[in-house]
């Protein structure tokens, strides 16, 4: 230890305000009065009954130091619920919410400050909690357990950013708390659905009557669990809640009114020498309904490489299964009654049957999401796709402006959720149509790391490599993208892609056969069959090139070579020249 080094063991706490940025921009002043009027009503006396000191503040966050890891965590419960309580007067996008994170680690004393790996890690931990909620590590969670009443959920191992391994961390928000309780009473009444799609991953069956193999079908239910975690839209019941149902045989819809989720996924393993298959069900909660169901058969070369990719392979399924599942829903219900998730829901229909007339419906019901609800992050995304769409297929009559806008909302979407893939993902989109691509591919591989499920985000990075002239690294990203969701309602695009990356490097035979795969999906719009009429130009298939073109105009009347250069914004500029003298090729007039 270097000499005049003082270390010490204490309880380290990170606080931060959500939207910070987007609350100074709304209204600087009543932000900063409403934060300081928080901190001397109720947190400032708060800390200071549980022993706690205020080592600095950061415009938008407070560090804390106490000497009891149970004392800083009960007085972060009583934060969360005094700032839950004092809120529900004010209206919801001028809200001060916090994100906490707690740890209990050696720290350095540099005179009032404190440094160290334990306060790294407790800030770590505030950027993974919910709003309103505490996310702590095991360490402290060892030390609080049986000691406090408030529980705290298992949110499994977290990658930290800049922490070296993986971190075992719980968390707690007043809604799961406020169900406990309920659960609790004795009263026996099924618990509430969040606002958001809620699902439980119930332990695997293991059908090899083998005890060995408990910990396989344990560790794919564990694994899939920490997986759907990473979905910012979905709500996922924790393992120790579903393992409680291991060695049972429930009734579904009662498993999804007792945990108060709309969906429950189920599964088994059963091995048979050096085999093994998986199979995996969703049941819709409520009816009890089959949504999807999947069997995968393997060999055991490698068991945790078996594990890793199944639980890749359902978890990518899952996701566009319950997103169809959630749209359907939202369509059967009134108008007037739709809250922000189900504007949103409702929205994303209209959006994904790519015309004008339904774009603009998805614009309009997005913006009442957002309208709603000002911090509601895939409200912000979902108006950023619909412009998005609006700008490739001239859905406007002012191209730039729609731009600008798109900018505008999937910054805010960012703001809004910075935890959220799919907002990185509407963002980078936008950028590489900016031809701002270096933000444009950061954006897209955040989105990537955040969610490695996540299709769309491999999507959007392959069509930044595409712009950006890495070619084969694009034609990988949609392979992957197309492997994780083989059923989106985006193949279309992955697809046309897929064709515009094998168009540029040339091998027009295989562009051919990327593009007539796009033009059979049901939702193809316009740039499809322009694919298909680029490629099959060049690779000299005259009448289907002529086929696919006639095809083209039908569905988009105004299109003119000029658009080429708008939705397809390479950095080379003898890229777009192919693809103009591909449609040339297939007879487009001058």
């Amino acid at each position: 230890m270097a000499e005049g080094t003082k270390r010490r063991l204490a309880a380290i706490v990170s606080a931060d305000v959500v939207g910070y940025s987007r609350l100074m921009g709304v209204d600087e002043v009543s932000t900063l009065a409403a934060l300081r009027a928080h901190r001397a009503e109720m947190i400032d006396d708060k800390i200071a009954e549980y022993r706690g000191r205020i080592v600095k503040t950061m415009g938008d966050g407070l560090l804390l130091e106490f000497p009891s890891v149970v004392d800083a965590t009960q007085c972060m419960v009583e934060i969360q619920s005094g700032m839950a309580e004092r809120n529900q007067s004010i209206d919801e996008d001028r809200r001060i919410t916090f994100r906490i994170g707690v740890n209990l680690g050696d720290i350095i004393i540099d005179g009032d400050d404190i440094l160290g790996d334990g306060v790294n890690i407790a800030a770590r931990l505030q950027e993974i909690a919910e709003p309103g909620g505490i996310a702590i590590s095991n360490r402290v969670h060892e030390d609080i357990r049986d000691r406090l009443e408030a529980s705290f959920e298992d949110f499994g191992e977290q990658a930290l950013k800049n922490i070296a391994r993986p971190l075992q961390v719980w968390r707690w928000s007043l809604v799961a708390s406020n169900n406990r309780v309920s659960t609790a009473s004795g009263e026996g009444e099924a618990l509430s659905v969040p606002n958001k799609p809620s699902i439980a991953v119930l332990p695997f069956d293991n059908m090899s009557r083998d005890p060995e193999e408990e910990f396989f079908a344990d560790g794919m239910a564990e694994d899939i669990i920490t997986a759907l975690s990473r979905h910012r839209s979905l709500f996922v019941i924790a393992r120790n809640s579903t393992f409680a149902y291991k060695g049972q045989s429930p009734d579904l819809r009662k498993v999804a009114a007792e945990l108060g989720v709309r969906y429950v996924l189920e599964g088994s393993v059963r091995k048979g020498g050096n085999r093994v298959r998986i199979t995996a069900q969703l049941i819709e909660g409520e009816s009890g309904n089959h949504i999807w169901a999947e069997r995968y058969d393997r060999t055991l070369d490698d068991i945790f490489a078996v594990q890793d990719e199944m639980t890749q392979a359902i978890t990518a399924r899952i996701g566009p299964e319950i997103d169809q599942a959630e749209r359907d829903r939202a369509r059967t219900l009134p108008p007037e009654n739709l809250d922000a998730w189900e504007n949103y829901q409702r929205g994303l229909w209209h959006l994904y049957r790519f015309n004008a007339a339904d774009n603009a419906v998805a614009q309009r019901l997005f913006r009442r999401a957002t309208e709603l609800s000002n911090t509601f992050a895939p409200a912000h995304a979902g108006l950023t796709h619909a412009l998005y769409y609006a700008y490739m297929h001239g859905h406007t009559g002012d191209r730039q402006a729609t731009l600008d806008e798109a900018y505008t909302t999937g910054r805010a979407a960012v703001a809004a959720d910075e935890r959220d893939a799919d907002t990185h993902f509407a963002l980078g989109r936008i950028q590489y149509l900016r031809q701002e691509t270096a933000a444009s591919l950061k954006e897209l591989e955040t989105a990537i790391n955040q969610n490695p499920s996540f299709a769309h985000a491999y999507l959007g990075f392959g069509t930044a490599l595409l712009y950006d002239s890495q070619c084969e690294r694009c034609i990988e990203a949609c392979d992957e993208a197309a492997r994780l969701s083989p059923h989106d309602p985006l193949m279309w695009t992955i697809l046309a892609v897929k064709a515009y990356g094998l168009i540029v490097l040339g091998r027009n035979p295989e562009a051919v056969e990327a593009a007539r795969e796009a033009v059979r999906q049901p939702t193809a719009p316009w740039t499809a069959y322009f694919a298909l009429a680029v490629a099959s130009g060049l690779a000299g298939n005259g009448e289907e090139a002529a086929a696919a073109l006639a095809d083209m105009l039908r569905l988009n009347r105004d299109f003119s070579t000029d658009d080429i250069r708008q939705v397809l914004p390479f950095r080379e500029s003898a890229h777009a020249d192919r693809f103009i003298e591909g449609l040339r090729l297939a007879g487009l007039e001058d």
